[in-house]
């Protein structure tokens, strides 16, 4: 309250100064009336003079009085008009500046109307260490998927369907329910709850799937079991729903839905600059009919806004996907833990050598410099890890949100403050 209270009275003296001198302005301006009224006067004191020089006749004199005298008249009502203009125009102009600067900064930062907020009330102007550090306490502390659930009231309605229909998904449901390890029975089960909307009873049964499946899960369960969380949950991206996109991209780190997925994660956890980075990256790489892009362009103008990006919208398509890295997939972590100590070493020091030979000559993302800096602190290599770092630095000089994860990788590496 205290800010609204300080920002308010401030627009209201820059107000004020603006009145008070535009009334001196008004008090000092001498209108037309004025001078014709001082020509006026000239005039009948010369009357005076060349009737005492017997210039004119009393006749005379007597004629130009009155015409003169008629002038002064007519002079003083139109500069009494002209007065009470100048003198209220003043106000009228102090009230609309007020009004504009009052009302113009609450628009400006709420955002009224057509307007987007430039502010955020009821947030300090945090520094970018406290901006990051809120953010990864939002994401760890979000609510799971079982109380999104619960916290959503208003439904969108669910289209009408003829009672036959409904009897034959039911008639599947107990069929499941008799054969729940019919992997082909719950991927029909998941299609039709997914048409009736039922879309947690969907997700469950393809979490059913993923695990009858187990190694031999593929991609697309993944990816089906992480949009049906998503949905279920009114758009939120859960912990559950974040897990589901991340194992897809270990399996394929260009799917673009897990991607969207996790941009949207990120834009709701208080990082739109990480979020807008993915967002446009998948944008440029397309293609135009991917059924991601017209949910991003329907949000990154506004989230280009919140991270702080002169934005225009790419040439969609046209960028190439990004180079695989050399990072361990899940079936490298698997045989890892089947490894000796020794060949467990071997392992990473193959994976960490790829990676840093990768970058040293195509370059890569900043989440690869990222894993490669941590990777060399893990095996105390942290000289290297220091040289990398700052050579990434270089790189990423005028990206701050790349900088900003490659120096919590150093940080954790031990290799910056």
């Amino acid at each position: 309250m205290a800010f609204w209270i300080t920002t308010v009275l401030l627009a209201l003296v820059v107000a004020a100064l603006f009145a008070i001198a535009l009334m001196r302005r008004a008090d000092q301006s001498t209108g037309a009336g004025d001078y014709d009224m001082r020509v006026y006067r000239d005039q009948l004191a010369e009357v005076d003079r060349d009737l005492e020089r017997g210039v004119l006749t009393q006749d005379d004199a007597k004629r130009v009085r009155t015409e003169v005298s008629r002038r002064i008249l007519a002079a003083d009502a139109e500069r009494t008009v002209d007065t009470d203009f100048t003198r209220g125009a003043p106000k009228l102009v102090a009230a609309v500046v007020a009004l504009v600067l009052v009302g113009g900064s609450l628009a400006l930062y709420k955002g009224i109307g057509p307007l987007k907020g430039l502010g955020a009330p009821g947030y300090s102007d945090l520094a970018l260490a406290d901006r990051i550090a809120f953010a990864d306490s939002l994401r760890e502390t979000r609510p799971s998927q079982a109380r999104a659930e619960a916290s959503l009231t208003d439904l969108p309605p669910v289209a009408e369907f003829n009672a036959d229909y409904l009897q034959l998904v039911q008639t599947l449901r107990d069929t499941v329910a008799e054969r729940p390890d019919d992997i082909q029975g719950l991927a029909l089960l998941v299609q039709n709850e997914s048409n009736l909307g039922h879309f947690i009873s969907a997700y469950q049964s393809q979490g059913r799937i993923i695990e009858l499946k187990g190694e031999t899960a593929t991609v697309e369960d993944f990816t089906g079991y992480a949009d049906l969380l998503v949905l279920a949950a009114g758009g939120y991206v859960s912990p559950e729903a974040e897990q589901a996109a991340r194992a897809v991209l270990t399996r394929d780190p260009n799917n673009g839905i897990a991607r969207y997925y996790v941009g949207l994660m990120l834009a709701q956890t208080g990082r739109p600059d990480m979020a807008f980075r993915i967002w446009d990256r998948l944008l440029q790489i397309g293609p135009e009919s991917a059924v991601w892009i017209a949910p991003i362009l329907e949000q990154i103008p506004e989230m280009a806004q919140r991270a702080g990006e002169n934005y225009q919208i790419p040439t969609i398509g046209n960028g190439r996907p990004d180079p695989p890295t050399n990072g361990p997939t899940a079936a490298d972590i698997e045989a890892a833990a089947e490894m000796s100590g020794t060949e467990r070493l071997q392992m990473i020091e193959g994976m960490v050598s790829g990676l840093s030979d990768r970058l040293a000559t195509d370059g890569g993302p900043a989440e690869d410099w990222a894993q490669l800096i941590g990777a060399l602190g893990v095996l105390g290599r942290t000289d290297q890890a220091f040289s990398i770092y700052k050579n990434a630095e270089t790189v990423f000089a005028d990206d701050p949100s790349s900088l900003d994860l490659i120096t919590r990788a150093a940080q954790r590496a031990g290799v910056a403050e």
